[in-house]
């Protein structure tokens, strides 16, 4: 591989994170700012230095709480920045695709610090109500709080279809255990394991012991889903600074390095819709980060996959080559391969089934307070050099990260 690719050229030169919680009570653009200027802290950069913006999905919110209407103008206003590009959207590579886009545009000579952030108060836009008054279509027990839908929503929502562990995730789990024989006690580990490192997390939402009888006797959701299946609604606000590498002396610390990103989408989008339902299209860019990188799996110091639904977890570890297709099950199985001094230590800060659901960008916050040995109690032994991530999902994008050292 060459150094002209753009991962090459830009470093993520600090991190930062508001408080997260469910239900906190406070303003989406006050967590925004917080985690911002946290991040600009640990660069050792002030306002003055950032020259770009960069989020997802924006202020524009498909449902209640799933940006706090947070974009890119109201964090240019709070912060006072002047910038040189920003972009926010929706329609990105699972959420790192603001990510991506900023180590592009740094690459590219349009902004040499931009500020990446991701906010979310879904718990708080949820009330009393649960995940029902926040669905899309769906009000709970008020009509006056529903939405109009469209596209294939609309053939669901009638049905009392509103998320996306009915129709989609649960569908696959159901057709990945047909076929492959994987089963809820398999699946369970991935569940189990976030958990046990949820408690050596002070920010995690849920840090109590689960036991494999807890998991297997908790509600339904949807067969084979069920309540720990299924992350959970938080507020809070996580923000990187994605630098040129030429601005490397004027940081606080070593930076983290983008070895390699997969952005690809091939397939037909809609998991319901696949050739194979045992895969998502998180697959396409799994093959595209190996492709453009000389780092194999084995590399892999530590990994924080998306789990939105655990099913998704499970699709991530296959379609990234840490095991072969419908070996999933087998492999997670007991929890020793995920454990912190495991072969794979994954979601060492609880991921979003436990610490709670930040979309992806809890995820690359973790990864790379591992990297830099940050991790305290829940940090991975041997002094990891390499971290994968993955957000999204059924379509999704994942980076690789390493280390200055």
């Amino acid at each position: 591989m060459t150094d002209e690719r753009f991962e090459h050229k830009v470093v993520i030169s600090g991190i930062g994170q508001s408080a997260v919680g469910r239900r906190l009570g406070i303003d989406p653009l006050a967590l925004t700012v917080d985690a911002a200027l946290e991040a600009m802290r640990d660069a050792g950069l002030d306002r003055h230095d950032i020259n770009g913006i960069s989020t997802y999905p924006g202020a524009p919110e498909p449902t209640p709480g799933f940006s706090g209407g947070v974009g890119v103008t109201e964090v240019q206003d709070a912060l006072r920045l002047e910038l040189d590009w920003y972009a926010g959207g929706i329609e990105a590579t699972g959420q790192l695709g603001a990510l991506v886009v900023a180590g592009l545009a740094v690459a590219a000579g349009l902004a040499r610090h931009v500020l990446v952030f991701r906010t979310v108060n879904e718990s708080s836009a949820q009330g009393d109500g649960g995940r029902a008054a926040v669905a899309q279509g769906r009000a709970g027990d008020d009509p006056t709080r529903a939405t109009r839908v469209g596209e294939i929503m609309q053939w669901m929502s009638p049905f009392g279809v509103g998320g996306a562990a009915l129709p989609w995730a649960a569908l696959s789990a159901s057709k990945h255990f047909d076929t492959y024989g994987t089963t809820r006690e398999q699946l369970a580990w991935i569940a189990l394991s976030a958990r046990a490192h949820a408690a050596r997390n002070p920010k995690a939402i849920y840090r109590d012991p689960m036991t494999l009888e807890d998991y297997l006797t908790a509600r339904m959701i949807s067969t084979p889903l069920g309540l720990y299946d299924c992350d959970i609604p938080a507020d809070g606000s996580t923000a990187v600074i994605v630098s040129h590498i030429d601005t490397m002396s004027d940081l606080r610390r070593p930076p983290v390095r983008i070895e390699a990103v997969g952005t690809a989408l091939r397939a037909r989008p809609r998991r319901e819709q696949r050739h194979d339902l045992t895969t998502m299209g998180l697959w396409d860019s799994a093959q595209m980060l190996w492709r453009r990188t000389d780092l194999r799996p084995g590399d892999v110091d530590v990994a924080a996959l998306y789990d939105g639904f655990s099913i998704i977890t499970l699709n991530w570890i296959e379609a990234l080559g840490f095991c072969g297709p419908g070996e999933g099950g087998p492999f997670i199985e007991g929890g020793a391969r995920l454990a912190l001094d495991g072969e794979l230590p994954m979601n060492t800060a609880g991921g979003q089934l436990s610490a709670g659901r930040l979309h992806g960008f809890g995820h690359l916050h973790e990864a790379c307070v591992q990297l830099r040995g940050d991790g305290g109690d829940r940090q991975v032994p041997n002094s990891p050099e390499v971290a994968l991530v993955a957000t999204g999902g059924p379509n999704g994008g994942c980076a690789l990260l390493t280390n200055w050292r």
